[in-house]
């Protein structure tokens, strides 16, 4: 099975020019513009917490409890930081490279590795609680619910672990096209339920004891002529909202379906690599060219498009006090308006750039930049 990185991606969308391409045809990321600001984005606190994200193109989404925040670096580093004030609580040397992480389950912070190993952490002080390997590179964050951890690696497969021990208790392979995205989608795991998205464009609800089926709904039907036209990935995790599980594919359509029974309510055509997010019946999504998109929860309707960060290579969405908030390759923050999709604030980041999905904790939004930063911001 091939893989296909998401720098290759990028380049195969806007040529060279982010890297310094002096062609003049070429299709250039947009420039910022100007607007004037109705709120002001407040840095609480920074800290850095491990080496840059140069050596891996996948990026690690920080999890947090309700106090505390957990991030890594690729180099092996996992850290526990205090939400209100950024004092670090501990940290960790795993001494491996971690490419898929962090997770979280009720008291264990939970990491994957390049090499398919999987580490749960005592999330009050960091200390190993087991190790386990899975078939191959693990991507995405493993997820658990306290008595299972589930994990899906690059070759399209997902294990469910035993939360105690790491034993494997079950293990799902779906069928692989021959070209796809590089990255996987971290599983959603509730008490009832581990649903994985595929690169197939499905996704399958598991029982979390067994692994018997639930429900199956496909998302996307590949189209086009060649295996690079064909890919619909579901690489950005599934959202949950009340009943109602939102998810979003590449090159494909993004969908509201039932929690319980998997039936499709509706759909809309749409390319993401992110998970959508949502507040007050809209979701949002980042399209793969960095359009941001507002839908109705309940209808799907388009309700506004933001094109003006156009192939700025954003995040996917977080919400924050009521506004929407993306970050790009450049390390700036920019705060949209939930009702149309205009710019109402922008600060900078990080000059290293945020590949990594961001986090809200209440009423803050975690951000951690490609160069190790982990900062914390607020509405004033």
């Amino acid at each position: 099975m091939k893989k296909l990185n998401l720098l290759l991606c990028a380049l195969l969308i806007s040529g060279c020019s982010w890297f310094g391409g002096d062609d003049e045809d070429e299709i250039k990321p947009a420039e910022l513009v100007k607007f004037e600001q109705q709120v002001k984005i407040k840095k609480q606190w920074s800290t850095k917490v491990g080496g840059g994200n140069k050596k891996f193109w996948s990026s690690l989404r920080p999890a947090a409890s309700s106090d505390t925040v957990f991030a890594a670096d690729h180099e092996g580093k996992v850290s526990a930081i205090d939400i209100a004030t950024g004092k670090r609580l501990w940290s960790t040397e795993l001494d491996v490279s971690i490419s898929g992480g962090v997770g979280y389950a009720p008291g264990q912070v939970l990491v994957g590795s390049i090499e398919g190993e999987v580490y749960v952490l005592n999330a009050a002080d960091g200390s190993v609680i087991w190790t386990a390997t899975v078939s191959s590179e693990i991507l995405a964050s493993p997820q658990g619910n306290g008595d299972v951890v589930a994990v899906q690696t690059i070759d399209n497969k997902l294990f469910a672990l035993d939360g105690e021990n790491g034993d494997v208790l079950w293990q799902h392979e779906d069928d692989a096209p021959l070209l796809t995205v590089r990255g996987t989608s971290a599983p959603l795991v509730t008490e009832r339920m581990i649903l994985a998205g595929f690169d197939s464009g499905k996704l399958i609800a598991f029982n979390p004891e067994n692994g018997s089926l639930i429900w199956e709904s496909r998302l996307a039907l590949p189209k086009g002529r060649t295996d690079l036209e064909r890919m619909v990935d579901v690489d950005g995790p599934a959202l949950l909202v009340d009943d109602v599980i939102y998810a979003v594919t590449y090159q494909g359509r993004l969908g509201a379906i039932s929690r319980g029974t998997g039936r499709s309510l509706w759909f809309q055509d749409g390319s993401s690599h992110s998970s959508p997010a949502y507040s007050s019946g809209q979701v949002f999504v980042s399209e793969a060219d960095s359009t941001v998109r507002g839908f109705s929860s309940g209808s799907g309707q388009v309700d506004w498009t933001n094109d003006q960060l156009f192939l700025r290579r954003v995040t996917g969405p977080a919400v924050l006090s009521g506004y929407i908030a993306v970050a790009d390759a450049e390390g700036y923050l920019h705060l949209l308006s939930t009702e149309d999709g205009s710019f109402v604030a922008r600060t900078k980041v990080d000059g290293s750039g945020v590949s990594a999905p961001m986090l809200t904790v209440g009423d803050s939004l975690i951000v951690q930049s490609n160069g190790g930063s982990l900062s914390a911001f607020k509405i004033q």
